[in-house]
């Protein structure tokens, strides 16, 4: 059941029972509206409830690459590019009090920039969320999504190697008062 499924199906059972623990992981890219889920999920805790968002940090690659390249790589119809930077902004804009930690996560994306590598091409469809980004995008933006992943701040080179910095954000939320 996909969230909007989820709160659909709780407003018309008329639920309610309140939850102790609630996570999103890996899940407000796949929202129309992450603020309106935040805020229903939030309203479903019981009194000591804690919600749990776990998704890319404001300080990892990502950001970057999806700063920079949102509207070639982002189907808003079905994902959006949104991060610890978006969800924190919400929350301050609303005036909610949140815990907020990074988890440190790496990846080995060498491949990706040796010419013809099949798992290099694979990795680079999933960072650019784009099937075939190496045969189907131009060169000129290949050649600058390659060149940004390997910008200090989306990647280190360690003996030899290319590491990007997939580092999750993780915030905590109360019930509202």
């Amino acid at each position: 059941m996909t969230a909007s499924e989820f709160e659909e199906h709780w407003k018309q059972t008329k639920m309610t029972k309140k939850a102790d623990f609630i996570h999103m992981i890996q899940m407000l890219y796949y929202v129309k509206d992450p603020g309106a889920t935040i805020s229903f999920f939030q309203s479903l805790l019981s009194e000591n409830g804690k919600l749990v968002i776990i998704l890319v940090s404001e300080n990892s690659g990502w950001e970057m690459l999806w700063q920079k390249f949102r509207s070639q790589f982002c189907n808003t119809e079905i994902s959006q590019c949104v991060t610890t930077r978006d969800i924190k902004s919400y929350l301050d804009s609303k005036g909610v009090s949140y815990q907020s930690f990074d988890l440190q996560s790496q990846m080995d994306i060498t491949e990706c920039f040796i010419e013809g590598d099949e798992k290099g091409e694979l990795l680079l469809d999933f960072l650019t969320e784009v099937l075939n980004f190496s045969k189907t995008a131009s060169r000129e933006l290949k050649t600058c999504v390659l060149e940004l992943l390997q910008h200090p701040k989306c990647s280190t080179e360690y003996e030899g190697k290319v590491i990007f910095n997939n580092n999750l954000g993780v915030i905590i939320l109360d019930k509202p008062t």
